[in-house]
């Protein structure tokens, strides 16, 4: 079916169990440890061997041997599969690097070969015997150093990545308040706690793997291509994943090693990623330079903005867009936005949470703090002055459902932000000077076509079975609220399957277009499945009521189960009906800091969230979708990073112990609210995604309560205390 708005009848206004805060039905399984990860499926192959894969030593050059001799003669060994002389495989496959194979090295620890043994141990130790000449070529792992050479980036359509609007230069230049500041954010790891890892088995000429993976689909058509084989011939299975934040939208070299190695070992073959691999063999997210400029008159409002950013990537292609919010959030008659990306030779970049949005608003929303300083005005108030009523740039558009200023106020009033000292460094606690700082968030709302099927068995129980997957977000629990309340059955007699490509596509968990996505998919089999019923035992099925187990029309009411065992298909798209909306989700973000004077060391003493993104499905599991973003955005601000050696093109800390992330000390108190409006225009479910909202804005509003507090203005993320330890004011 394709959605059309304003929808028609819809099934969850009454919200019985959508939009009830419902604990998560895969919880007792991931809290007792039985939740089968891909790396633990011992029982779905028999005889599994286990691989190891090898990454290069260099970051550019090329093999010029490999002796395998040593390898092939230790213990336990039963294959090796070694980078051929021909073209490398996998690449082009929505990435910028060969995932295997290929004597030139694009970068630092490309899988270069695969050991298959009877056990991990023999696996590791016997891959450490493989002995690798290399010819070392120059390489370029600097962006400051690059980006002032660096091109426009080029959009989707091929066309330089720089949009205008009125003559920015001149109303810049007549503006009589202006700010210019430069932004840099590093390279950062999605640091998801489960490794990627794959099963690979082979029946004659079709592929199973049981894997780590968010996007069912796409993995299959990649896999087939990368193999060249059909991918109807492809199986992808991933029930459940221990985190992705988008490092694994697109297949990686475990999945590809793993088929190649089970192929040469004539049986099933698992391997996962050590950690070093998961930073610089998979993807990560690219470093930013940004410059922001905003001319305003006296009074706040905004006559001339400019956003530019620089990233860099492999091949000079996809970099990290920092502008995306920037034509969104505020008015302005004078814009500005570019992209420029630098060829770097460092680890792939790619997708990570709110890619672009994420840092994007460390630079925007750290840049109106400081404009509303020069204005004298309250930072709050300078975000109300320049809210748009239409969208900027596109007269004929609307918003579909936009209640920022609303989620400014109430945020303010519930955070306390009256309390708030205006004048920088002036409220202490004893050695703690403490500061309030507040961001706006943007992040689109996007759909994407997705289906389900849903079967009634005799007793009256559902199941839901579509290849969407759960990254740790709560999809088992909304699909299941979705259809129990599309068919009037209890949620305890629903059951979800989740994550196998056997199963009607669905839109897959990313770019925050998941939650709307798959639980319309599940509607529209819930539909179809309804018309069935109602057809095998005389109704109207898109006309009854279906509650309580029973269906009823026209003075007729039956059990569902009279109607036996029977199921239904469906899938829903969406047409070009919202090229004429902007839909997207929006918050207001505020965080209360504490900087000690004597050692600079910060603490996050609270955070607060106001989010509108339409009806929330679910709102326990929603905030735990945001809280978790606003962590990944603290720990943006205050300690991730992914050190770069200039020298030799690799990152240095790629591991669990040199990359620091916040932990449970590191964030005491977090507030999450839902305006819970209902955007028509998204979904028949009128619901958005959250879980990229919530690191749209957290980080900026951590770097405005840190100046705040100390009247020390730091544009280098993360905001480690190294860079004003010398500045602090001088203690009482």
């Amino acid at each position: 079916m394709e959605f059309t708005a304003p929808a028609g009848r819809n099934l969850f206004d009454s919200s019985k169990v959508v939009g009830k805060s419902t604990q998560r039905i895969d919880g007792p399984l991931k809290t007792t440890g039985t939740a089968p990860y891909a790396y633990e499926r011992h029982d779905v192959a028999a005889n599994q061997a286990y691989g190891y894969i090898v990454g290069s030593a260099i970051a550019k050059g090329r093999i010029t041997a490999m002796d395998l001799s040593e390898a092939r003669a230790a213990p336990g060994v039963i294959a090796i599969v070694a980078a051929p002389e021909t073209e490398p495989v996998g690449k082009g496959m929505s990435n910028n690097a060969p995932l295997f194979g290929g004597r030139d090295i694009a970068h630092y620890h490309q899988a270069i070969a695969c050991v298959v043994a009877e056990t991990f141990e023999q696996a590791r130790a016997a891959a450490g015997l493989i002995r690798t000449t290399y010819a070392r070529a120059d390489g370029r792992f600097d962006l400051p150093e690059a980006a002032p050479q660096a091109p426009l980036a080029k959009t989707g359509g091929g066309k330089p990545d720089k949009k205008t609007l009125g003559d920015f230069d001149a109303a810049y230049a007549a503006a009589p308040v202006k700010f210019d500041g430069r932004y840099t954010t590093p390279d950062e790891t999605h640091a998801m706690m489960e490794p990627h890892a794959t099963i690979a088995s082979w029946e004659g000429d079709k592929l199973t793997l049981w894997t780590s993976n968010q996007m069912i689909q796409w993995g299959k058509e990649s896999m087939g291509k990368i193999l060249g084989i059909d991918p109807e011939n492809v199986r992808l299975d991933s029930p459940y994943i221990g985190g992705g934040f988008g490092g694994k939208l697109f297949i990686r070299s475990d999945a590809v090693l793993a088929a190649l190695a089970a192929k040469a070992a004539k049986r099933p073959v698992k391997i996962t990623l050590q950690r070093p691999l998961v930073a610089n063999n998979t993807t990560h997210r690219h470093a930013t330079i940004q410059r922001v400029r905003i001319g305003a008159q006296n009074d706040g409002r905004i006559t001339a903005i400019a956003h530019e950013n620089w990233s860099g990537n492999l091949n000079g292609e996809d970099g990290e867009n920092g502008t995306l919010q920037t034509p969104k959030l505020y008015a302005g008659a004078n814009r500005l936005t570019a992209n420029y990306i630098a060829t770097l030779d460092l680890p792939e970049g790619n997708a990570m949470r709110a890619p672009g949005e994420a840092v994007g608003h460390l630079a925007l929303e750290a840049a109106m703090d400081e404009l509303a300083e020069k204005l004298g005005m309250d930072p709050i108030e300078l975000r109300i002055r320049n809210e748009p009523e239409m969208v900027p740039g596109s007269p004929d558009k609307k918003f579909s459902e936009r209640n920022l200023v609303r989620c400014l106020r109430e945020g303010a009033e519930r955070f306390g932000w009256s309390r708030r000292s205006a004048k920088p460094g002036t409220v202490r606690e004893g050695d703690w000077l403490i500061g309030m700082g507040v961001a706006a968030g943007y992040r689109g709302g996007p759909t994407q076509e997705s289906g389900a099927r849903v079967s009634l068995a005799k007793d009256g129980g559902l199941k839901v079975e579509t290849d969407m997957t759960d990254i740790g977000t709560g999809s088992y629990t909304i699909i299941a609220q979705t259809a129990a309340e599309s068919l009037g059955v209890p949620l305890e007699k629903v059951s979800v399957v989740l994550g196998d490509s056997r199963f009607p596509a669905s839109s897959g968990s990313g770019g925050q277009w998941g939650a709307a996505s798959s639980t319309a998919g599940v509607y529209a089999a819930c539909v179809e499945l309804r018309r069935k019923i109602g057809e095998k035992l005389g109704f109207a099925g898109d006309d009854a009521v279906f509650e309580n187990g029973r269906i009823r029309a026209g003075g007729k009411d039956m059990a569902l189960t009279e109607a036996g065992a029977i199921s239904a298909e469906g899938s829903i798209s969406f047409g070009d009906f919202k090229s004429g909306y902007d839909v997207g989700t929006y918050a207001a973000h505020f965080c209360e800091i504490a900087v000690d004077a004597y050692t600079g060391e910060t603490r996050i003493r609270r955070m607060l969230a106001v989010c509108d993104a339409g009806r929330i499905l679910n709102p326990l599991s929603a905030r735990s979708q945001v809280i978790g973003a606003m962590v990944m955005a603290a720990g943006a601000a205050l300690m991730e990073e992914l050190a770069v050696d200039t020298r030799f093109g690799f990152f240095v800390n790629h591991d669990l112990a040199g990359y620091e992330v916040p932990v449970h000390a590191d964030i005491p108190h977090q507030e999450v609210v839902f305006l819970d409006t209902l955007d028509d225009i998204v979904s028949p479910l009128k619901a958005k995604g959250v879980g990229e909202l919530g690191i749209c804005g957290p980080g900026a509003a951590v770097a405005n309560a840190i100046y705040n507090a100390t009247g020390i203005r730091v544009r280098d993320y993360p905001l480690t205390l190294d860079k004003y330890l010398d500045r602090l004011p001088e203690p009482v």
